[in-house]
């Protein structure tokens, strides 16, 4: 009888640490056909050879399991102009956010230490405390939300934490950490895996795995995925690289079919037309350095870095701008939950043309009242 549920009767109960978890937000429903300005997503979609790719599936592909190996290839010998990869270095996933979970599955322990920062991606708290982690975490420094090195530093050296996640550019300060002082954090401890997510890393440059020697550097793990760069949100695939060891034991813990063929095919078309991914994230840098100076003639308090992103404080109630924004066709997300940062709304970056829109509609909601 100890193992019902007392309120209802009717099943299980679940373990402690789910009943006292505090859930992750996913995005809302009904956000098609409106500027998509509140996750980060790509603003105009994957390049049309990835809708051929799609369309040329036949029924016989439908109908069996999915295969991986044409898209192992493909990265291993092509996803970065400057270095290969072996077959064994890369994890393939069902998004960013599987990724996530297959990593605290394979290494997250009860009681174990949990670090990261705060604010930080809303997904890893929860993964933590499912395995029933302890969490501990360091805040920005200052109104430019400075990464806390010497804290972070001092955690590691004092609390010898199992897992370490570092958002780089961290969502949703935009916070970057140079390659150099990731290498110096891992060489402190290297029974602390540190796992570093760069989702939005193409939007700043600098990323870790340009350089990095996963037989030299066993306890860095790097996330990257195509859901902002490429337009592949809605198919779901990430991908994890890493020391072939540790991606072996993270393979243990996914299911032999996690990532469906629609995802492969869509990864691979849209990965073949590189030329569409970089001028994709150059229009968004050409679209950064535009509406930050747009808000350099006001005295809202904003804060631009190295995602394809910003915070603004503004000037009424950010509930009611997310509200008449809405009504105007664009959609922005409220920060009202995070840590430091609780009066302001984050605004996605798109294309020059799009951010014209929203500018035209923000000046007059928030700026003219």
């Amino acid at each position: 009888m100890n193992d019902f549920d007392p309120l209802n009767n009717l099943f299980p109960k679940p373990r402690e640490e789910i009943i006292n978890m505090q859930s992750y937000s996913a995005p809302l429903e009904n956000r098609r056909n409106l500027l998509r300005l509140d996750f980060n997503e790509n603003t105009l979609g994957p390049s049309p050879k990835v809708l051929e790719a799609l369309q040329a599936i036949k029924l016989d592909e439908i109908s069996i399991y999915p295969e991986y190996n044409f898209l192992k290839k493909f990265l291993c010998g092509k996803y970065l102009d400057s270095r290969k990869f072996s077959n064994d270095e890369i994890g393939i996933f069902n998004g960013a956010d599987a990724a996530i979970n297959a990593i605290f599955n394979c290494f997250g322990e009860k009681d174990q230490i949990f670090l990261t920062t705060n604010p930080t991606f809303g997904y890893y708290s929860p993964c933590a405390e499912i395995r029933g982690m302890k969490k501990i975490s360091c805040s920005y420094i200052g109104e430019n939300f400075l990464f806390p090195i010497e804290e972070f530093r001092e955690k590691i050296i004092k609390h010898n934490p199992k897992l370490i996640f570092i958002c780089n550019p961290n969502n949703p300060t935009g916070t970057v950490l140079s390659s150099h002082e990731i290498i110096n954090l891992a060489n402190i401890n290297k029974d602390s895996l540190i796992v570093v997510d760069e989702l939005y890393e193409k939007f700043n440059g600098d990323s870790l795995l340009e350089s990095i020697d996963f037989e030299k550097n066993k306890n860095i793990l790097i996330i990257q995925s195509l859901s902002k760069t490429a337009g592949l949100a809605g198919l779901r695939i990430g991908f994890t690289f890493g020391n072939k060891s540790l991606i072996q034991y993270i393979n243990k813990v996914t299911g032999p079919y996690d990532v469906n063929s629609f995802a492969i095919t869509a990864a691979l078309a849209a990965l073949k037309d590189k030329s569409y991914i970089d001028n994709y994230v150059l229009e968004v840098k050409k679209a950064r350095e535009w509406i930050l100076n747009k808000f350099k003639s006001t005295k809202i308090r904003t804060h631009f870095s190295g995602g394809n992103y910003f915070l603004i404080w503004p000037k009424k109630d950010p509930k009611i701008l997310i509200k008449q924004m809405r009504e105007k066709g664009i959609l922005i997300r409220s920060m009202e939950n995070k840590k430091d940062i609780g009066n302001s709304i984050r605004v996605s970056i798109g294309t020059k043309e799009q951010m014209i829109f929203f500018w035209d509609n923000y000046k007059i909601l928030d700026l003219k009242n």
